[in-house]
């Protein structure tokens, strides 16, 4: 089936996916910490304030783990996601709020993320109509961390690209301490700063030009994106940090 062909029919049939348990494995890898990447002359775009108290607690959005979910989360327990992967570096920084207990923080919950690369593609897939592209053999853009006890997590990534359909986005599964499954979701992004880099960003690789689909007309976010937005700040220069925060029900 071709990668368009899949976004117009939806993703539903996908969902039976999501039933991994997961296994706590360490995996070989330098970590680099996401809090020491540089955003020097930065600028922001800010994005979803939801689970910043017990008033703003909306648990976030189910959506799709797509065509291209990790195939064995529990290999890659590791900060440092880039795998080999160019293009421009992001930190990323998300926080796990619990919609049961009045947004507090979660710890000890296992979140796996994983997105394309510059260029569209992503890793453990390939050689098909979906993705002709074939990465079966490497996982880069792939990780997992566990919550801390301010329910926080960061990874140390670069920028997604995007492909056609689809707006950019990165792919989120919680899990909590047990492993069981709470919650899969997806992460937009501000317009303003992804046609900065998608315009101005081709001496990093960057060089398909503009997005061509917005959130609001993108198959997955077009019910409402509102909560699903992140805070990304930086330049192309420099980096780009995104922070976001998903409630959960454990």
């Amino acid at each position: 089936m071709e990668r368009n062909e899949f976004l117009k029919r939806g993703f539903g049939s996908l969902l039976s996916l999501t039933a991994i348990m997961p296994l706590m494995a360490a995996c070989s890898g330098t970590e680099v910490d996401p809090a020491a990447t540089s955003t020097s002359g930065s600028s922001t775009s800010t994005g979803s304030t939801n689970g910043s108290s017990s008033s703003d607690c909306t648990v976030t959005p189910t959506e799709t783990e797509g065509p291209f979910p990790t195939k064995v989360p529990a290999n890659f327990v590791r900060k440092d996601i880039r795998d080999g992967r160019t293009g421009i570096p992001m930190t990323m920084n998300i926080t796990i709020k619990n919609a049961n207990a009045s947004c507090a923080a979660l710890a000890g919950a296992l979140v796996d993320v994983w997105h394309c690369d510059k260029d569209g593609y992503y890793s453990e897939y390939g050689g098909t109509g979906m993705q002709s592209a074939n990465f079966t053999a490497v996982s880069f853009l792939r990780g997992r961390q566990v919550t801390d006890a301010n329910g926080a997590v960061g990874f140390t990534t670069i920028f997604p690209g995007w492909y056609s359909g689809r707006a950019p986005h990165i792919h989120v599964h919680i899990y909590n301490s047990a492993g069981k499954s709470l919650l899969v979701t997806q992460i937009a992004f501000p317009y303003a700063t992804t046609n900065t880099v998608y315009t101005t960003g081709q001496s990093y690789g960057y060089t398909k030009g503009a997005q061509d689909t917005l959130n609001e007309r993108d198959n997955v976010f077009s019910d409402g994106f509102t909560t699903e937005l992140a805070t990304v700040s930086g330049s192309v220069s420099g980096g780009y940090a995104l922070t976001h925060t998903i409630v959960v029900k454990a």
